[in-house]
């Protein structure tokens, strides 16, 4: 198959090995794993992630609706699914379908509890997202617990309200991109000494997510912790896992489109911008290169093709200067960038293909200009 660029390719057998991995875990250790659609909500991951996974954890409707439609595509009834809802803006209009489609859903502060805890259905499970004021990351613009943040309520604030006993569950989240388990095991001792035996009452936990599974080698003391908890406390143990399982698992190919000198330097505009990886100009960050290589003697500019001056990825080094139609590939893709990619510039999204276990290449979505007309006509 000839890939055309800018390309999307998702990994089956990486989907598969980190899923893998996550399933042990939550068989040696008792944990629910749930997989976070916000990283990438592409039906070819959930169709693969749903027999490895508990469920699915949404942020919103539309992302409810289509887990919901995932999980009853040749599902068996053997096996009960859930889904969890856990978001700062909870709209009125929404709740009543939102309690249709979601098992359980947390309130994100008890201004939000108190005004449509009752109208949740039975069926529905209702817990609470605590901010427990520990910070484990020094950028403000990840950190769940930064000063005045939104989400979830202040710990002081649940612990004085002695509301913890109204509900079934507790979410938190407290972690981007950690590779140990240090923050959750200061997190977990923090609730256990503000809320005590009061946790006993409950009926689950939510860890949240923000562990790289894949990228910490030692799972011991998760399961340490999740079976001490379940033991003592006899409540069921949940984790949020999107970019540690589609994170790594995905490349974004692409092309150059044009080589010249700027200021001394040589600068290659690629066929994919910032549209497609919208996080290299939120956090200035410069992603991995596959080509790029330490030793290499040529320096090279690789920017986007948009008329955004900051289009830029960084400076790679190269073996080998780069020539028009070369390929440059980004990895680890699979996470918090196609989700977030949009058409600036009249710039068309990635084709999205999907590497299968065996080798071969299946076209899964290509983009024209009709999804285009669509959007503004």
């Amino acid at each position: 198959m000839n890939i055309r660029t800018p390309a999307f390719i998702l990994n089956e057998t990486q989907l598969i090995s980190n899923l893998t991995t996550l399933t042990q875990i939550g068989e040696k250790s008792g944990c629910k794993v749930l997989y976070a659609m916000k990283a990438l909500p592409c039906a070819s991951v959930l169709e693969i992630a749903k027999p490895f996974v508990d469920g699915f954890a949404v942020s919103s409707l539309f992302e409810a609706q289509l887990a919901r439609e995932i999980l009853e595509t040749n599902s068996t009834k053997e096996r009960k699914f859930e889904i969890h809802l856990t978001t700062p803006a909870l709209i009125a209009d929404e709740l009543y379908e939102l309690t249709m489609l979601c098992t359980h859903i947390n309130f994100n502060s008890l201004t939000h509890h108190a005004r449509y805890a009752a109208a949740i259905e039975a069926e529905t499970s209702v817990g609470l997202r605590v901010n427990p004021k520990l910070s484990f990351l020094n950028d403000d613009r990840f950190n769940p617990c930064r000063p005045h943040s939104k989400l979830g309520i202040d710990i002081d604030a649940l612990w004085q309200a002695n509301q913890i006993e109204q509900v079934e569950g507790l979410h938190f989240h407290t972690v981007f991109s950690a590779t140990n388990f240090t923050p959750l095991i200061q997190t977990v001792d923090k609730l256990r000494r503000y809320f005590g035996h009061s946790l006993e009452k409950l009926k689950w936990i939510n860890f949240g997510g923000g562990y790289l599974f894949h990228s910490i080698a030692d799972y011991q003391p998760f399961i340490d912790l999740v079976i001490e908890l379940r033991r003592e406390l006899k409540i069921d143990c949940y984790i949020e896992i999107g970019n540690g399982i589609v994170g790594n698992a995905a490349t974004l190919i692409t092309s150059v489109v044009d080589v010249f000198e700027s200021n001394g330097k040589t600068v290659a505009i690629l066929d994919t911008s910032v549209n497609h990886n919208p996080e290299v100009f939120e956090y200035q960050r410069s992603p991995a290169i596959l080509e790029h290589n330490d030793s290499g003697r040529y320096n090279v500019i690789l920017a986007g093709g948009t008329c955004l001056a900051g289009d830029v990825f960084g400076e790679y080094r190269f073996k080998h200067p780069l020539q028009i139609g070369d390929k440059v590939t980004f990895a680890n893709a699979g996470a918090y960038s196609l989700i977030k990619a949009n058409r600036f510039n009249g710039h068309n999204f990635p084709t999205i293909y999907l590497q299968h276990t065996g080798g071969t290449l299946e076209l899964l979505k290509q983009y024209t200009y009709y999804d285009y007309q669509k959007q503004w006509l």
